[in-house]
């Protein structure tokens, strides 16, 4: 039984000196990839769209003038109050 110990022990100290030696690799390829993936792309132009004076002038005079004034609390009413 001594002996199985001994193989046991020697493959978890393999395996955590392997894990040890690959971290740092593994980091090191996750920071250069994205690197690499902001050098690719260049700075985007912001595209906007013209506005045109003409139109939007024209729009606010096809906007109806109300007759009254609106009253966002008109519809709610809990109860008839006519008291006061």
């Amino acid at each position: 039984m001594e002996g199985l110990i001994d193989v046991s022990a020697r493959w978890m100290i393999r395996a955590m000196a392997a894990a040890a030696l690959m971290a740092p690799i593994v980091s090191a390829q996750a920071q250069d990839f994205m690197e690499r993936s902001h050098k690719q792309q260049g700075p985007q132009p912001e595209v906007k769209p013209k506005v045109d004076e003409k139109a939007y002038k024209a729009a606010l005079e096809k906007i109806p003038v109300p007759d009254k004034k609106y009253d966002p609390w008109g519809g709610a009413s809990v109860g008839s109050n006519e008291d006061g």
